[in-house]
């Protein structure tokens, strides 16, 4: 027995260097989680949180700048929309930069540029419907190599070496998958122009990338015929394609049927647009799917429109559906699912419960089981009015939430209009008279000069929770929310001119009648009005009063949602007052509380004490151009407990990590004349 032991000295060494490899790769994942920032929303769970309190209320008023970068160089013209989140893995922060979408690698703690590698696409770059930066990047690792992904905008997947920004040979074709191929559709108009790209990051889950498709930014669709949004999933090591889902059915398919009079084969969009979410341990994705062809009018696509905003979970493996749910039927509002589903472990009446909270433009949280779809809370089917397009089809129901309440406007009474004098009061009833009101999915009208000139709406193309999402606490089970609470839209439908034959109808609004209702800009005195200039069709009129907003305050909102319980746990306004409320001559000696902002870009980080979030849509000229504040509220109050000073608004969602001691923030500003730059947050050395 003994000599047996002792000639196993060359074993038992080995597994004293297996076991003592054991605790730090324990080590390393742990840091990985709390530390670093790997993929665009944290985690594959979309919850925006890391449990860091370096920075915490006591000194979040000391940041300083660590390092910044302008992104103009890594193009070919300033970037006047930066909306990128960076990834921070292993001691290297990767950021997509610039108006080719250039991927940087940079030192964290300095912000020195270490690798860039960018693409030229031509007249396919020029031609992208979705161009500039793009909102971020992939990483994947097996322990051995590391890779990062990303879109360009001429919708080809790129895949290189982390370590030095060179491509990856045996991805693809030398590094790149054309995404306009194997698409189980012809692109039109052809592959160069077509009309089809996406500037969201591309997901990786074990060894799967999985990337949506977006298209034209607009209201007005050139044809109801267009390309439609699939949604593939890609080996990580070769590129071949794994899976693909139609997010509209093909003939024979589950859901074909809910497009009336053989729609599904030519309506296109119901793309997916936004950030998914996986469950790896389930082998589960979530999509995120968009609005049909067109955003405004669907009488050329009768039914329901399966998958059309829709939240679908599919398999990761085989993208087989496994179930879905419709968050409005046959969509008429542009209310596209906007943001990643943030996947949630809860614990409901006692019984844990895995699930997953949708964020929408209309304000409503549907929480659903992830396992099954089933809701949490009952979501009934409830009434809703009924419209008189001509042709249009019409859903006489759509699922509202019971639990949680709204936590942000999403329909238009006299009661949501501005209230700070009876004056301004009575003049926005007399504006407001001119529009077709009511609750959320009151449908669009056709706009006539003798009225309605449209249908007024909030919580809808820019309402609610857009593009940037939630962020959750795994610790609390509270999911933190920014909306846009007066992103007041009227939607008027106007016929379709004759380049776009086979459509009844498009957005637009009666031009010369809204120039009449319409007061003063918010640089004109009242005494001198100055109409807006007369819209197109398709564009969206600014709703004030007076140059003041239309729809009272809180302009723009944090809340705070108890996901065990389906209740608020608080709710403020934020961002400071517009210059515009504050300095405006008819509140003159009026004490205004705290407005909040209306934008509709801003997204959150949760820490382990904080909710942090900048403000957007400042008014900013090239004569005056203006900062905005980066704020942090207390996470289990939602008081403000410190600001600091951006150059720009935010436009990009905030991230956080450690290295080498240290916390930073990092987080992307631009807008009107201030070109994109990425800017590093973090203490004073001797803190």
């Amino acid at each position: 027995m003994r000599q047996k032991i002792l000639c196993s000295w060359k074993d038992v060494a080995l597994w004293a260097v297996i076991l003592a490899a054991l605790p730090l790769t324990a080590t390393a994942q742990t840091r990985n989680k709390d530390s670093e920032w790997p993929t665009y929303g944290a985690d594959l769970a979309a919850t925006r949180y890391r449990p860091l309190d370096q920075i915490n209320a006591s000194n979040f008023n000391d940041l300083e700048i660590a390092w910044r970068i302008k992104t103009d160089n890594f193009g070919d013209r300033p970037e006047y929309k930066l909306e990128g989140t960076p990834l921070m893995v292993n001691g290297v922060l990767y950021a997509s930069a610039g108006s080719r979408r250039a991927v940087i690698a940079l030192d964290p703690a300095t912000g020195e540029l270490l690798w860039i590698h960018g693409e030229h696409e031509g007249k396919r770059g020029g031609a992208a419907p979705r161009q500039l930066s793009g909102r971020g990047l992939a990483y994947w690792s097996d322990g051995k190599e590391e890779r990062i992904l990303y879109v360009t905008p001429g919708f080809r997947l790129i895949c290189l070496n982390a370590k030095n920004g060179i491509r990856i040979p045996s991805f693809g074709d030398n590094g790149e998958v054309d995404l306009k191929l194997n698409d189980d559709q012809d692109i039109f108009p052809d592959l160069i122009t077509g009309e089809i790209g996406i500037q969201s990051a591309p997901v990786v889950a074990k060894d799967s990338v999985i990337i949506g498709a977006a298209f034209r930014e607009g209201m007005t669709p050139k044809s109801m015929r267009n390309n439609k949004g699939y949604v593939r999933g890609f080996d990580v090591r070769t590129g071949k394609r794994l899976w693909i889902f139609h997010t509209i059915p093909k003939k024979g398919e589950f859901g074909y049927d809910t497009w009336e009079k053989g729609s599904a084969e030519y309506t296109g969009n119901t793309g997916m647009w936004t950030q998914l979410t996986v469950d790896e341990q389930l082998g589960l994705v979530y999509l995120p799917v968009e609005s049909p062809t067109g955003d405004f009018y669907g009488g050329h696509r009768p039914g329901n429109n399966l998958f059309g905003e829709t939240l679908v979970c599919v398999d990761l493996k085989t993208g087989e559906r496994k179930w879905h749910f419709q968050l409005v039927h046959h969509p008429l509002w542009d209310m596209d699912i906007s943001s990643a589903p943030i996947l949630a472990d809860i614990t409901v009446d006692g019984k844990p419960v895995k699930a997953v909270a949708q964020p929408t433009k209309q304000g409503f949280l549907y929480v659903l089981d992830r396992v099954t779809g089933k809701p949490i809370w009952p979501i009934p089917e409830k009434p809703v009015e009924v419209g008189s397009v001509p042709g249009e089809w019409y859903s006489p129901t759509q699922p509202i939430p019971s639990k949680p309440a709204a936590y942000s406007r999403n329909g238009v009474s006299v009661d949501d209009l501005i209230d700070f004098t009876p004056a301004l009061r009575e003049r926005a009833k007399e504006i407001a008279s001119h529009y077709h009101l009511g609750p959320v999915y009151t449908p669009p009208t056709v706009s006539k000069l003798e009225g309605p000139l449209g249908t007024l709406t909030l919580g809808t193309a820019s309402g609610g929770t857009n593009w940037p999402g939630g962020s959750y606490d795994p610790e609390t089970h509270i999911a933190y929310l920014y909306a846009c609470n007066a992103c007041v839209e009227p939607i008027g439908l106007v016929p379709a001119p004759k380049e776009i034959s086979d459509m009844n109808y498009i957005a637009g609004t009666a031009g010369r009648e809204v120039e009449m209702l319409h007061g003063p800009g918010e640089n004109a005195g009242a005494d001198s009005p100055k109409p807006p200039k007369k819209p197109s069709a398709g564009s969206f009129v600014r709703m004030d009063v007076e140059g003041l907003p239309l729809i009272k305050p809180p302009y723009g909102t944090i809340t705070a949602i108890n996901l065990d319980k389906g209740d608020f746990v608080w709710q403020i306004a934020h961002g400071e007052t517009p210059d515009v409320v504050r300095n405006s001559a008819l509140l003159k000696g009026m004490n205004i509380p705290r407005t909040g902002q209306i934008t509709y870009n801003i997204g959150t980080l949760v820490t382990k004490s904080l909710v942090i979030a900048g403000e957007g849509n400042v008014t900013t000229t090239a004569d005056h151009p203006r900062g905005a504040m980066l704020r942090a509220y207390d996470k289990a109050t939602g008081k403000e407990v410190g600001a600091v000073y951006m150059p720009a608004p935010q436009t990009g969602s905030p991230m956080t990590y450690m290295l080498n001691g240290k916390q930073y923030i990092v987080i992307a500003v631009s807008g009107g004349p201030y070109s994109g730059e990425y800017i590093a947050y973090t203490l004073p050395t001797n803190e």
